[in-house]
């Protein structure tokens, strides 16, 4: 049994363009993904609460970031 479940999530236009421009910006496969990122961000573990990242998962997200001009 899988984890994931589908719903219907209705976005104006406008705001759907531009999650779609970053999401390709910082190069997510599809627009799905990078919500999906984006909520895990805004609900993961409050701080005091250390996650470990690999390396590999570090720069990920790391690339992301500059992506979308956060970092440089």
């Amino acid at each position: 049994m899988s984890d994931e479940v589908s719903i219907e999530v209705k976005l104006p236009r406008k705001l759907y363009d531009e999650v779609m421009k970053k999401a390709e910006e910082a190069g997510f496969s599809s627009v799905n993904e990078f919500i999906v990122f984006v909520l895990e961000q805004l609900v993961s573990p409050e701080e005091g609460v250390e996650e470990v990242f690999s390396k590999e998962d570090e720069e990920k997200v790391k690339e992301r970031l500059r992506a979308l001009g956060y970092l440089e």
